[in-house]
């Protein structure tokens, strides 16, 4: 079984499930998944996990993202996005300091209401499903946070921006609400994502760029597991405590190569005697030993 994170290039009408689907038939194994959906329209970074990298998924849907959009002002749709059915268009009038303005004032904590075409469940169905069959319903307001939007363009009606925001965050509901600050209207008419945690743009590859690098050894575009969790100490365990190890138990500090006191109070990056990643600990203090909080190794 292939075990990493490859930083897939999810190019415009591939869904995320077709991504994992495609990634699948190329690796020829059923444990991948994707770490956050991307509109079919939408193109950029994705994640996607293999093996037991899988167990970071949810660690990678909540790292912060930044996105480039084209915001498109006087154009109202169904979606929010260009691909919606148009509900209004209204002249576009607004000055360069008013769109500054109204920009700036969503950077910071926002209640955003989810779109009504989204995968988000109510009551066990997807929104966009409900939505196709023409019903709206009521759905509560989710607090994001945007860091930063940077205004790269702005050729009225079209407005180009870099966001930067917390998990969660939906850019058309953005460009939505902004139009109504303005009170022309807006919608999404072009999103890329260009970061995922550390994981950026430039270093992404195409479907069809890893199926021709698999032929020739996956190892080229695996990022490893351990990798993720470089900020924390990393931390030997002795010859003689592999089986604890092995079987997901605590492991006392006298078993560890190395112990520093300024560890206690930050997860550790554990690794067997022959330099193999086992997971991440937490120390213990009443017991002198550290505990596993997420496992990664397996037994020979």
């Amino acid at each position: 079984m292939v075990n990493g994170i490859i930083n897939v290039y999810k190019e415009a009408g591939y869904t995320s499930h077709d991504v994992v689907a495609r990634l699948r038939g190329i690796f020829k194994q059923k444990k991948i998944g994707h770490t956050g959906t991307l509109d079919p329209a939408a193109v950029g970074v994705l994640p996607v996990c293999l093996g037991k990298a899988t167990k970071v998924c949810d660690l990678l849907t909540d790292r912060d993202k930044t996105y480039r959009c084209v915001m498109l002002l006087g154009v109202e749709t169904d979606t929010q996005d260009a691909t919606g059915q148009v509900l209004a268009r209204r002249q576009v009038s607004v000055t360069e300091e008013a769109l500054r303005r109204a920009v700036e004032g969503f950077v910071g904590a926002y209640q955003q209401l989810p779109p009504m075409y989204s995968a988000l469940k109510v009551n066990g169905k997807k929104l966009y499903e409900l939505a196709r069959a023409g019903k709206e319903v009521e759905r509560k307001p989710r607090k994001i946070r945007i860091e930063e939007i940077v205004i790269e363009e702005i050729k009225l009606p079209r407005v180009t921006m870099e966001v930067t925001c917390s998990k969660g965050t939906y850019i058309r509901t953005l460009c939505h609400d902004i139009g109504q600050v303005l009170g022309c209207g807006a919608c999404m008419e072009q999103l890329t994502r260009t970061r995922v945690g550390d994981f950026l743009l430039q270093d992404s590859l195409t479907l069809a760029q890893i199926e021709a690098v698999v032929k020739d050894g996956a190892g080229k575009i695996l990022r490893p597991v351990d990798d993720l969790f470089r900020q924390y100490p990393k931390v030997t365990v002795s010859e003689t405590a592999r089986k604890l190890l092995e079987n997901g138990n605590r492991i006392p500090i006298s078993e560890l190569v190395r112990w520093e006191t300024e560890w206690e109070k930050q997860p550790l990056r554990l690794y067997d005697s022959a330099g193999r990643f086992a997971g991440i600990y937490q120390y213990q203090p009443g017991e002198q030993d550290v505990k596993p909080i997420k496992l990664f190794l397996e037994k020979d």
